[in-house]
């Protein structure tokens, strides 16, 4: 399936909001509280330019390097960028002042090193805490024992606000199970939004994708990664 054109990402985005629409009802929540986030990790500006037409909420990148080039060519159009890939150490001073959430922090160590740009900036930055929550060793983020360290850790910087989680479930065709995993995801925002940190506030729940994004709105995300969907297949020979 190559890119989609401009009238198949109309098309595209129009059938997703249908169904994040359903899943929401479904489970008794408003659909306006659901956000969608285009991950538009290889695409060009003049892609993300035209897609930023259509009714998406937030962009979010993997990659600093398309962060930069995108965010510099005014590519979303006013509308919010969020970084959600692994970020590097090195890199976050190009990050700051260009996402508004940084969705990916899963260590003490990405977590200081932020605290230390955002305080040389003369800025605080909102964050997402990342858990692994299917254990993988090919995924980043913390262990769910390891969360309440983490969050202990940020809820004691100056420059960092705690804004929600995001997990990336194991890729699984049983739909009970896909559940379970997104369901425990939730548990632990709700706990962690029970701590009563002052600069922490659980607003945002950050999972599904593609292709499991109506069980994760039926099980409590606030925010919906979709990228394939939108765009189509991804091309890496550009990159």
């Amino acid at each position: 399936m190559a890119e989609k054109t401009v009238e198949q990402m109309r098309e595209a985005v129009e059938q997703i909001r249908a169904k994040m629409s359903a899943a929401a009802r479904e489970a008794g929540r408003d659909p306006a509280a659901v956000q969608l986030c285009a991950a538009c990790k290889t695409r060009t500006a003049a892609t993300v330019a035209a897609s930023a037409a259509l009714p998406i909420d937030v962009f979010g990148e993997n990659h600093v390097q398309e962060l930069c080039a995108n965010f510099d060519a005014g590519a979303y159009c006013g509308k919010p960028s969020h970084f959600i890939g692994h970020l590097q150490t090195n890199k976050i001073k190009k990050v700051l002042g260009r996402a508004s959430l940084i969705q990916s922090v899963d260590s003490l160590h990405l977590l200081a090193a932020i605290e230390k740009e955002a305080a040389k900036a003369a800025l605080v930055q909102d964050v997402l805490l990342e858990v692994n929550i299917g254990a993988e060793q090919s995924k980043t983020g913390v262990a769910p024992e390891e969360l309440w360290g983490l969050l202990d850790a940020a809820a004691a910087q100056e420059h960092i606000r705690v804004k929600g989680l995001m997990a990336i479930p194991p890729v699984n065709s049983d739909d009970v199970q896909n559940r379970r995993y997104l369901a425990q995801v939730y548990q632990l925002f709700v706990k962690a939004g029970e701590r009563g940190y002052t600069n922490v506030s659980m607003e945002t729940l950050s999972m599904g994708m593609s292709g499991d994004f109506e069980n994760a709105i039926r099980e409590g995300a606030t925010l919906v990664r979709i990228g394939t969907a939108i765009y189509g297949e991804r091309d890496y020979s550009k990159k």
